[in-house]
């Protein structure tokens, strides 16, 4: 079955051609808007539903060449339903709901969660079922237990700030930049991450919550301190002893949420799992534990529409399609 997929759920537009029953990619298109952000320091909402109006077709049209198919060809249409920005959603869904309606083929919704819970299985080596998964970005830091392709059950959340949107929030601090995760990686493999003893949020004894904005909040106090007492800042110390206390909570907690539901594998999906130091320790820390490990290449961790047309195969398989007048959601059910 060949599979057109859509994803548009933030700033970037996105189009795949895959063949699902042996999960090839065919091709994989991403549209980045960072240049149209990066002055602004964050995605503007506006700007970015703006954007994929006037990149859906081209993506669309280039993924079908870059595959080598028609759109005749087509037998399924996937696209995020959400979470995400709204406008942005209401481009990419919109799109692809108006397109099968005038094809005459099925089209399914996808949780962009689900894509990110999926993306390891568009790489060679595939994790049996069930595995506890991290899924870090600038939007979502959650932990689920995935149990099939269709059933997951949410063990723990941010209450607060992403992963991803502290390191942009200290990014920006520091004049670094958008967006903040790897230029904040970059600057910290310079430094030392035991320079600055910045905080670990590790919540209650058995939670498997997390907490981002005290660390945000204590980075910026320190920064602040020193440029009114005009000391040097030391960016790569900063950057460094932030990216530990982050990868040191996502790490361990994620060890301890696979060991209480007895899996033996972890896999990491989102943005910040593209980071370099998040994904050495943990597979040492999986490593150690006896567990085994998988995490897509970063081309798969980032926002694509590739893991929106997997995950949107496994759901139509199991009988769900999308009506012509479902909308976009802004906050997924699942988390």
């Amino acid at each position: 079955m060949l599979i057109l997929a859509i994803e548009s759920s933030c700033d970037d537009t996105a189009a795949a051609v895959l063949e699902a029953k042996t999960n090839t990619v065919l091709s994989s298109v991403v549209s980045s808007q960072n240049d149209v952000h990066a002055r602004f320091g964050g995605i503007v909402p506006e700007l970015a539903s703006r954007c994929h109006i006037e990149m859906i077709w081209p993506v669309v049209n280039q993924a079908l060449a870059d595959a080598g198919v028609q759109l005749d060809d087509i037998q399924l249409i996937s696209a995020t339903q959400g979470p995400g920005l709204v406008g942005s959603l209401l481009v990419g869904f919109t799109f692809a709901k108006s397109l099968a309606l005038v094809r005459g083929i099925p089209c399914v919704g996808v949780d962009h969660m689900a894509g990110h819970l999926l993306s390891c299985m568009l790489e060679e080596e595939k994790p049996e079922f069930p595995y506890t998964a991290l899924i870090v970005s600038g939007g979502n830091t959650s932990l689920f237990s995935v149990d099939s392709p269709v059933n997951y059950t949410r063990l723990g959340r941010t209450r607060d700030d992403a992963a991803g949107e502290a390191f942009d929030k200290v990014a920006k601090l520091l004049d670094l930049g958008y967006p903040g995760g790897p230029v904040v990686s970059q600057y910290g493999q310079k430094g030392d991450a035991t320079a600055i003893a910045f905080p670990r949020a590790w919540l209650s004894k058995h939670s498997l919550d997390f907490s981002f904005s005290g660390l945000k909040t204590s980075v910026m106090n320190y920064v602040h301190q020193r440029r009114q007492k005009g000391i040097e800042l030391g960016i790569n110390d900063i950057c460094a002893s932030f990216q530990a206390a982050v990868v040191d909570v996502l790490v361990k907690k994620t060890i301890i949420a696979a060991k209480s539901n007895h899996h033996h594998r972890i896999v990491m999906g989102g943005g910040v799992a593209s980071n370099k130091q998040l994904r050495t320790d943990m597979q040492q820390a999986c490593r150690h534990a006896g567990m085994d490990f998988f995490v897509p290449r970063p081309v798969y961790c980032t926002d694509n529409a590739a893991m929106i047309g997997l995950a949107g195969y496994h759901h139509f398989q199991n009988g769900s399609m999308v009506n012509p007048d479902d909308d976009a959601y802004s906050r997924s059910p699942l988390n």
